[in-house]
């Protein structure tokens, strides 16, 4: 088929946060009993950092490009201000989106919107989708109609509004319209009200959208790749976030910090484990919940979504992806190809099972097992 390949690519891939003048390791305070903790990025602002965590690398782009190019005659499209022009111009038999979208809240839905408007298919979820699971308010709440766990949360969209969250500490709290672990740093797992106030009102000033103050949950974290549709949906192998693997003093959380500073292709942490060593019962339950949730928040294709353990040991919905990242190395530990590679697949058969899930969604004859 001809197929184009939307996506946004890194401006300035290379310039990666550093938490030291050195850049080799996380600066360290003395905590009240004298150990050393990890402090956490102070300057610039963490969505200053951030500003394209979302988007690809080109070797990311050209991986999937040579994927998809082992079958298909592939274009690669760029999802700026040009991308309707381009796709309206080539009209493809169907488009791999991976794009991000590029300005407000419903940034991942604008190549989806056009795409629907131009009647080509696509890989993945549609606008509504995509915007829902882009606001983990509305996500949470969808899922709290289903009566699919979540942990409690609170919206909050002003200094005032906190003296209305009713969530209980520790919480933590995140900005409401981001991705790629964006805001999320290990100073946003607060245990005090006034470490509270400091964060909510920081995330206010710095990405000017609502903060969500969230339950956190004490318990073990995993992440788990989908691939398919209606009843046909496959759970790949879960995998865990191996928070023993991260400097010592830091949050048991997958941190901006954690996922773009302290583990990197040079110098990889063991942060994950693919599959998951876990009980058959606990796996059985994971993947139960996981299924519920994409269903009702109509996921297409493919997604990952991420769930952590309450105190109880029972799992809940933190969020999900249906954007997720195909980093191609494995030392680069992007999680959908982890889950694909511990299934028996490779990276290329993991992009073309994506497209060939989409093309048979669509009637298009070139999808095939």
């Amino acid at each position: 088929m001809n197929v184009a390949l939307v996506y946004n690519v890194k401006q300035n891939p290379s310039d990666l946060p550093s938490l030291s003048e050195e850049g080799d390791e996380p600066p360290r305070r003395l905590s009240s009993d004298g150990r050393g903790a990890v402090h956490s990025i102070a300057a610039p602002s963490i969505a200053a950092l951030d500003a394209e965590a979302e988007w690809d690398t080109m070797d990311t782009i050209l991986a999937v490009k040579r994927a998809l190019a082992e079958r298909h005659d592939v274009a690669l499209i760029e999802a700026n201000e040009d991308a309707y022009d381009c796709l309206r111009a080539l009209q493809p038999e169907i488009v791999f989106n991976m794009s991000e979208g590029m300005n407000g809240v419903s940034r991942e839905s604008q190549i989806p919107a056009m795409l629907d408007f131009l009647r080509i298919p696509y890989t993945g979820s549609d606008p509504v989708t995509l915007g829902i699971c882009l606001d983990k308010g509305l996500a949470k709440e969808v899922l709290a109609y289903h009566g699919i766990p979540t942990p409690r949360f609170s919206l909050v969209r002003s200094e005032a509004g906190l003296d209305h969250s009713a969530v209980p500490l520790p919480a933590i709290v995140k900005p409401v319209h981001e991705g790629s672990s964006k805001g999320i740093a290990n100073s946003s797992v607060v245990r005090a009200a006034v470490e509270l106030r400091s964060k909510v009102v920081q995330l206010l000033e710095e990405y000017h959208e609502p903060a969500l103050v969230e339950e956190f949950l004490p318990g073990r974290e995993f992440t788990v790749a989908l691939l398919g549709n209606e009843a046909d949906v496959r759970v790949l192998p879960i995998v865990e976030i191996n928070f023993s693997s991260l400097p010592e003093g830091v949050e048991p959380i997958y941190s901006f910090e954690a996922k773009w500073v302290w583990d990197h292709a040079d110098s990889p942490i063991d942060i994950f484990i693919c599959p998951a060593r876990i009980p058959e019962a606990l796996k059985e339950s994971i993947e139960r919940i996981c299924l519920r949730a994409y269903h009702a928040l109509r996921c297409r294709d493919w997604c990952r979504i991420d769930v952590r353990l309450d105190d109880r040991g029972e799992p809940n919905i933190m969020e999900l992806n249906p954007l997720p990242g195909v980093l191609p190395n494995p030392e680069e530990h992007s999680c959908f190809p982890m889950a694909a590679f511990a299934a028996g697949m490779t990276y290329n058969e993991m992009i073309n099972s994506v497209l060939d899930t989409a093309s048979r969604r669509c009637g298009l004859t070139a999808g095939r097992t």
